[in-house]
């Protein structure tokens, strides 16, 4: 009796390293992976920050199912601890462990997992609190007669309203943006141009 090919896949460990110039040494890495068992090693001499980093891709696309990825450190794989969730998310849909020898997580195991679900939870709770924070602050400046975002295009009649309001001398400039609905850099930036044409025109 035999065990089909499938039963029989032995799983593997591949390791990636990167550093982020030429002159910096892959030595570290390499070592401390093929301590840890690594078949085979795939590296980079990019920053981290860029995204064509062709071994990493080569690496992604070779990986198979079962096999575990391994890096020295969590910061050699991703960009961001978006990048890593990321990364750690592909794996698990892709049925591969990922290893980090420094930060000691292995998602192979359930608490290397519930590791990287805290990592998920606290980014979007990141998220969640910079949202909050911007609507609160988009908040604060309507209610000072500040708009906030990117400033407001006036439409044709509006442009030519705002002109006719601010030659009638008895309506402020509180009451034109209030009226308008929009911010004073908006209302001065305005009348800056709409003289400029005129000057132009001249």
């Amino acid at each position: 009796m035999t065990l089909d090919s499938t039963s029989q896949k032995q799983s593997f460990r591949i390791g990636y390293a990167r550093v982020s110039t030429h002159e910096q040494c892959l030595d570290l890495q390499w070592d401390a992976l093929r301590a840890a068992g690594c078949k085979r090693i795939y590296s980079d001499k990019v920053s981290g920050v860029r995204s064509d980093r062709s071994q990493l891709n080569q690496l992604r696309e070779l990986l198979p199912m079962g096999d575990t990825l391994v890096v020295w450190r969590l910061d050699r794989l991703g960009r961001s601890l978006k990048d890593l969730i990321a990364w750690a998310d592909w794996c698990e849909q892709e049925g591969i462990a990922l290893w980090s020898l420094q930060e000691q997580i292995n998602t192979g195991s359930s608490s290397g997992k519930l590791v990287f679900h805290l990592f998920a939870a606290l980014a979007q709770f990141e998220r969640n609190v910079l949202q909050e924070r911007t609507q609160a602050g988009l908040k604060a400046a309507r209610a000072r007669g500040r708009l906030g975002g990117r400033p407001r295009k006036l439409t044709c009649a509006q442009h030519k309203q705002l002109i006719a309001m601010h030659a009638d001398h008895s309506m402020g400039i509180e009451h034109i943006c209030q009226t308008l609905k929009i911010s004073r850099s908006t209302l001065y930036r305005t009348l800056r141009d709409a003289k400029t044409s005129t000057f132009l025109q001249k």
